[in-house]
């Protein structure tokens, strides 16, 4: 079964080069050097992360907004549990703004990490969601819905126009650079699910995704140009991983151009160990950036011990519930929760005031990676 997925794979690259692009752009890591990159790295475990007070990646980061001792309180809680690494989204827009002090920020952002041995996973461009970001004040949360206010990056206007891209190209070589040689970064994620439909009307989702197909591996080389030293990815999170032939042109991209392979899955603890022997054959480091949806059936009760004995790097969704409401689960996009709490929360760790959700979950983290430590919090220790 190896065998005919590399070959399936290898051909796949020869029908990919002859289409317009090569399987990889020449500065890719080889399978070598990515995997003596993991063999230097602790088991990555940590959280998608946004501050509480924020509602998207644009309040967590722009000069009226940028929270850095709600950042260093909240990643305080992620390293008393164990935790190592953060995933954290950028938005094109604030390198459009103010560059200088979009840089600043994002260095005090990463000093923060770096002083509670949090090593971050940074998103560059982001097709879910909001298609209309707009700089400047965000609007309040919607009442009992889940992640009401995050946005894409590029919004659909500036990722539709041609006229933009030497702009979208300024903002990836202008942050990548910036921190191209930074210990301080562990990755770069290019593009967060590139064919996720957001919320585009459906009419739209084709034009939408070519588009993107056209930019992905343009804003990988982009990264590369820019002269980055750690490792560059973009997860697949849909369709099957098992045969080439059947993948969709979005994600051959993605799995031909990561120097390291990652991947989404909010599934049964069977689904989750599938995707992980589907991504198998690839002989690359693997990390799970998105998972953990108690409701549907994703818990670090059954995942996490699994990604320990594959040694594959585990980042859920959400560390402390706020503005964003990913407590809540997907169903509120039809059916708001303001009469009603759900049953259990959806993805998040802790409250605001730093008391763990469910303390078996801390407990379980910390004896997992075998790091962390118990946490005042209210007079009590957790």
């Amino acid at each position: 079964m190896k065998f005919g997925r590399v070959l399936a794979w290898t051909l796949a690259a020869t029908v990919l080069s002859a289409s317009g692009w090569s399987q990889a752009s020449s500065g890719r890591w080889t399978e070598q050097k990515a995997n003596e990159w993991y063999a230097q790295q602790p088991w990555l475990v940590g959280a998608n992360y946004i501050p509480s007070s924020a509602i998207n990646e644009l309040e967590m980061f722009q000069a009226a907004t940028f929270d850095p001792a709600i950042n260093d309180r909240e990643l305080g809680w992620a390293e008393s549990i164990g935790m190592n690494t953060a995933r954290v989204f950028l938005q094109d827009q604030l390198w459009q703004q103010d560059p200088e002090g979009f840089k600043k920020r994002l260095n005090t952002f990463l000093d923060i990490a770096a002083r509670h041995h949090i090593r971050p996973l940074l998103v560059l461009f982001d097709s879910c969601w909001e298609t209309n970001p707009h700089l400047g004040p965000q609007h309040p949360p919607i009442p009992g819905v889940h992640n009401s206010g995050w946005v894409q990056s590029p919004g659909k206007e500036r990722l539709m126009n041609p006229a933009d891209e030497p702009q979208l190209k300024a903002y990836v070589m202008g942050v990548v650079g910036a921190f191209a040689k930074d210990d301080r970064i562990l990755g770069w994620d290019i593009w967060n699910e590139p064919d996720n439909r957001g919320g585009d009307v459906a009419k739209d989702v084709p034009a939408k995704v070519k588009r993107v197909d056209e930019l992905l591996p343009k804003a990988f080389a982009w990264a590369r140009e820019a002269g980055a030293t750690q490792p560059l990815t973009s997860g697949v999170w849909t369709g099957d991983w098992n045969d080439p032939a059947k993948e969709s042109e979005t994600t051959k991209i993605q799995l031909a151009e990561s120097d390291i392979i990652t991947f989404h899955n909010y599934g049964w603890p069977e689904e989750f160990e599938a995707r992980i022997r589907e991504l198998e054959p690839l002989h690359r480091p693997i990390i799970c950036t998105e998972y953990m949806a108690r409701g549907a059936g994703s818990t670090f009760d059954n995942d996490l011990p699994i990604a320990k004995r594959y040694h594959v790097g585990a980042i859920n969704w959400g560390l402390v519930a706020g503005k964003t409401q990913t407590y809540l689960p997907w169903d509120s996009w039809q059916r708001p929760y303001v009469l009603m709490q759900p049953t259990v929360w959806f993805h998040d760790v802790f409250h605001q005031d730093g008391t763990p959700y469910r303390q078996h979950e801390v407990d379980l983290i910390r004896e997992l990676t075998g790091r962390g430590t118990a946490v005042a919090v209210g007079g009590a220790v957790r």
